[in-house]
């Protein structure tokens, strides 16, 4: 048998490049998509409902107080404090003031931030301690404790420490 000087010997394949960069492009989309699907896994999807329907129902009913609370003519003043929050209600009728509130203060994506309280008070002034607020958009809802009327607002803290409701506004 006769070699030419042009007849090198062949590599095995492992051993170029061109079979690893073109492997390298699938083993990268495999790597992505195991790592999306424990992301998927690990984290809870607050935002889900189970039943539509009742949920659809809550809100008409929250619509319904909400007109409550317009046709009291009520009005709240919140002060976000780094440990407490103050909220002083205001009304044309002094004596449909509540001495006990419910606030919820509610992170829109992160419900494990959320807190919810019950603040007793005279005279529509009401304060409380509150566990310190991250930066971010926060949701405020003020209703009374038996839930007949209710008035919610949102501030991005710590911007806007002094938030007004007003839903006649």
């Amino acid at each position: 048998m006769h070699r030419s000087a042009n007849d090198k010997p062949h590599e095995p394949w492992y051993r170029q490049g061109w079979p690893w960069f073109l492997i390298a492009f699938p083993a990268t989309a495999v790597v992505a998509g195991i790592a999306t699907l424990v992301i998927a896994i690990q984290t809870f999807d607050g935002m889900v409902v189970d039943d539509y329907y009742k949920e659809g129902r809550a809100i008409v009913q929250t619509i319904g107080r909400v007109e409550h609370a317009r046709e009291m003519g009520l009005r709240a003043g919140i002060r976000v404090r780094s440990e407490s929050i103050h909220i002083e209600l205001s009304a044309p009728d002094a004596t449909s003031l509540p001495t006990r509130i419910r606030v919820t203060v509610a992170h829109p994506t992160r419900g494990g931030l959320d807190q919810e309280l019950l603040v007793a008070g005279s005279a529509g002034v009401y304060e409380t301690p509150l566990a310190p607020l991250s930066t971010g958009r926060w949701l405020f809802v003020v209703e009374d404790e038996a839930r007949s009327w209710r008035m919610d607002g949102s501030a991005f803290l710590p911007a806007e420490m002094e938030i007004t409701i007003d839903p006649n506004a």
